[in-house]
């Protein structure tokens, strides 16, 4: 008998295993700077990450500041850069303030943590974003999780409380299938419940409402008092970063109180040159929104769904082995989509995930219609 201890990371070699037994075993694909593919899997929803203007500005940023932000945003970290890109998001959108992190998921887990803690009650919508559910994990409140846009069940919830503070937090449109959050209804709950309503508006943002101002401006809630908004720089602005944007006392506290703003590095500067020069953009030509949901309806009529009310075209084929072969047979036909699996999305519900783009040419909807019809047919 071989008494010999196993290596303590061999447990890893049967997690993989059953990944891959599962069809779930990921791998990081390299992209070329020249990949030929069309990209229809990315978040890139203004096709703004390559435009010229976007870029030039990043550059001016990194010669001006230097490529890092040199310390968290209390100490070096915060440029007369970043207080402009906060001060015009904010205004943008419709908000007090805006405060910038250096991504949208320690945004996420800034305002949640912040904003609740131990004694509190946070409320979270059953599709929520990775970062929002691990948010909740690290804000030592009670965590209810509800059903998806389910505001009877948020009202129960709230109704049954014993903490005298709760948040309700949700995604604006979900990052899975595009479909819409009522926050209308939900922010009716939260106010009659006193609760806060935090509304993640990354697939929001650049699609919905007047110019791209997003799923709560669109529905006159961005500059309620009782409502905060998180966004994201890195989709349909084509950089990287996030931002908090409310009232301006919640901005302060979390100057004060949000561990992702306080002891983080603060965005670097090209990142926030960047998304400055595309939030102008977005401002300057208002008919981009439009041209996000134009395209997705083309898409979803290739592929045979119903047009979503979003960049985010969800195409679903069950399991996760049918779903990934689909996707490698879009990219061997010259198509780039994306592939959904558990835990990203319910066990029997793997799917395609297209990302429309106000970029896309007819060309490009040509190409993607005689690849989804041949894949679909085939899967």
């Amino acid at each position: 008998m071989d008494d010999t201890p196993e290596h303590p990371l061999d447990w890893l070699d049967r997690a993989a295993a059953d990944r891959r037994a599962a069809g779930l075993r990921r791998t990081l694909r390299h992209r070329a700077a020249d990949e030929p593919q069309l990209d229809l899997a990315g978040n890139d929803y203004l096709g703004l990450s390559r435009d010229k203007r976007v870029v030039d500005a990043g550059v001016a940023a990194l010669r001006t500041w230097g490529a890092g932000s040199t310390g968290s945003r209390l100490v070096t970290g915060s440029t007369e850069l970043h207080a402009r890109l906060e001060d015009e998001l904010a205004a943008f959108v419709g908000t007090e303030a805006g405060l910038v992190f250096s991504s949208g998921y320690t945004a996420n887990i800034g305002v949640v943590t912040g904003l609740s803690g131990a004694g509190s009650l946070v409320v979270s919508d059953g599709a929520n974003h990775a970062s929002i559910v691990d948010a909740c994990r690290l804000s030592r409140a009670r965590v209810l999780v509800t059903p998806h846009a389910d505001v009877a069940a948020v009202d129960a919830a709230l109704a049954a409380r014993t903490e005298e503070r709760a948040l309700v937090v949700t995604d604006a449109v979900t990052s899975a299938d595009g479909t819409l959050t009522p926050l209308d209804a939900l922010h009716a709950v939260c106010r009659a419940r006193g609760a806060v309503l935090v509304v993640d508006e990354a697939h929001g943002l650049g699609v919905r409402g007047e110019g791209g101002r997003g799923l709560a401006a669109e529905l006159g809630l961005a500059g309620a008092d009782d409502v905060v908004l998180t966004v994201t720089l890195s989709k349909a602005l084509g950089s990287q970063g996030g931002a908090v944007l409310g009232p301006r006392r919640v901005v302060e506290h979390l100057v004060d109180a949000a561990r992702t703003m306080i002891f983080d590095t603060g965005l670097a500067p090209a990142a926030a040159g960047a998304a400055l020069a595309a939030l102008h953009i977005l401002r300057d030509e208002p008919r981009l929104p439009a041209a996000v949901l134009a395209a997705a309806a083309a898409l979803a009529d290739a592929a045979r769904v119903p047009a979503p009310p979003s960049a985010v075209v969800p195409v679903v084929l069950g399991e996760p082995e049918r779903a990934f072969a689909a996707a490698q047979r879009c990219a061997e036909l010259g198509l780039r989509v994306g592939c959904f699996r558990p835990p990203s999305v319910p066990e029997g519900t793997s799917r395609l995930r297209l990302t429309a783009r106000a970029d896309l040419t007819d060309a490009d909807l040509d190409l993607a219609r005689r690849v989804l019809a041949t894949v679909l047919a085939e899967s």
